[in-house]
């Protein structure tokens, strides 16, 4: 941790400040004579470093809602997240964060390319980090899951096929719809 002496006019509070780049709280550990002796503690350097840098290439301000709204889409097991699936999992682990907060850095996480929004069918959004390979999805209509899946021969009889109408194709997205054939499927009747 990194020890500084300042002056302290926020008397017994804490602060959350941006030091050199790096987002942490700053905790008051000693006061004498008008000043105060504060310990700053980071929050999780390792992983904070990493998502300092994504928003920083983003040309986004690094803000601790930023921050912990990307390592959660970083370290969550589901890909595909909702809005209010970040919003529950971030009051879960105990941050102060509101919906709208979390609708607002994952619109600014889109606009810069750190995240890909997909409307499938059933109403809602849902974000997953952008990457590089491209995949696409399988849904079920019955329970919402979604499966990436990548397929070389699905791939080449786009092209073909775009070719044939006279297309190229820079671009595109799959998204297949059905019901999960495996046990345990939450939207099946019965289930």
């Amino acid at each position: 941790s990194i020890t500084a002496v300042i002056s302290f006019l926020c008397m017994g509070r804490r602060l959350l400040v941006s030091h050199l780049g790096k987002v942490g709280r700053w905790e008051l550990s000693h006061r004498r004579s008008g000043r105060a002796i504060i310990r700053h503690r980071l929050l999780r350097d390792e992983s904070m470093s990493i998502s300092n840098n994504e928003l920083r290439k983003a040309g986004l301000k690094i803000t601790l809602p930023r921050v912990r709204i990307l390592e959660l889409l970083e370290s969550s097991p589901v890909h595909h997240l909702s809005a209010e699936d970040v919003y529950k999992a971030l009051l879960a682990a105990g941050e102060d964060v509101g919906l709208a907060t979390v609708y607002r850095v994952l619109t600014q996480f889109e606009a810069a390319g750190i995240v890909e929004r997909h409307h499938f069918e059933g109403g809602h959004s849902v974000f997953e980090l952008k990457d590089d390979q491209h995949h696409d999805h399988i849904v079920c209509t019955d329970c919402g899951r979604v499966c990436e899946f990548h397929d070389d021969v699905i791939e080449a009889r786009q092209i073909a096929v775009a070719e044939s109408l006279g297309f190229s194709l820079p671009g595109h997205s799959l998204h297949l719809y059905g019901s999960c054939l495996k046990g345990g499927c939450s939207g099946k009747p019965g289930a």
